[in-house]
């Protein structure tokens, strides 16, 4: 290669480092600042033995009653939500109810309770009532709400404590019994 080509290829190459220097200088030239606007709105909310955001087919829990004979004349248990009591988080300032707003087969039976199992495969029917206490004073009457007991801080569960009371009657035969009680928590 010649003395030419060797100051000529080294030219081009500086020349090109140059300019590449020059549209790098001139791209960062400046700096613009500014902001960037951030927002969440939050309202207040209630959660259901964890079911966040959930608004229905939540599982409340289960009463079961045992195995009694056909000629028992009342069973006592609790509603159970996977072995406790049902909670009910929500957020500060939340004052949750609850109301039982129907059961499958309520007014059937002649067990005196509100609600009732009907046995699987005949027209017989078990009647039962809940209660807030253990004893059993006042059954939790139909579409009526009643304050969870506790304060809502959103951190601490409230704990609803739902008792149950189930009827003998006579012509009662053996078998299984079901009922699907509808609840709904408001807030």
């Amino acid at each position: 290669m010649s003395a030419k080509h060797t100051v000529l290829k080294t030219s081009v190459i500086m020349t090109a480092a140059l300019l590449a220097g020059a549209v790098s200088s001139a791209a960062l030239a400046g700096t613009v600042t500014g902001t960037i606007g951030a927002k969440i709105t939050l309202e207040g909310a209630c959660e259901v033995n964890g079911n966040q955001g959930v608004d229905s087919g939540v599982d409340f829990g289960a009463i079961d009653f045992g195995t009694h004979s056909t000629l028992f004349t009342q069973a006592d248990d609790s509603v159970l939500n996977a072995g406790g009591a049902i909670e009910v988080l929500c957020s500060p300032g939340l004052e949750p109810t609850f109301t039982i707003t129907s059961g499958t087969y309520d007014g059937q039976g002649t067990g005196g309770g509100i609600h009732a199992m009907k046995h699987t495969t005949e027209a017989k029917y078990v009647t039962y009532n809940l209660y807030t206490d253990s004893a059993g004073g006042t059954a939790l009457a139909l579409n009526t709400p009643f304050t969870v007991p506790g304060t809502a801080d959103g951190e601490t569960p409230q704990e609803l404590q739902l008792f149950g009371r189930a009827f003998g009657a006579p012509g009662l035969v053996s078998g299984v019994y079901n009922d699907t009680l509808n609840v709904q928590v408001d807030f």
